[in-house]
């Protein structure tokens, strides 16, 4: 099994298995997920201070803060397995 890193912004990865949503930060619901996860220990904020533009939920219960679109990141992660797909196919 491949490992699939998708770039979130400032040099900062995440594995691609690992995520479940990528989310606008904009909604009171996501809000509330932002607020919890920061109770639990469990956000990681990757935006070197910048606005939080995409939540990235992962499978482990992290909740990631990106300073990119929530459309770019899954840009990234749409381009990484198609990458994989094609490398892949037998020639």
């Amino acid at each position: 099994m491949d490992i699939k890193l998708i770039n979130i912004g400032f040099g900062n990865i995440v594995s691609a298995h690992r995520v479940i949503a990528i989310v606008s930060p904009e909604s009171s619901p996501i809000k509330r997920i932002i607020t919890e996860a920061r109770e639990k220990g469990q956000l990681i904020d990757a935006t070197y201070g910048r606005r939080t533009r995409a939540v990235i939920i992962a499978d482990s219960g992290h909740v990631i803060l990106s300073a990119i679109q929530p459309e770019t990141v899954a840009n990234r992660f749409l381009l990484s397995r198609d990458v994989h797909d094609s490398s892949s196919s037998p020639c």
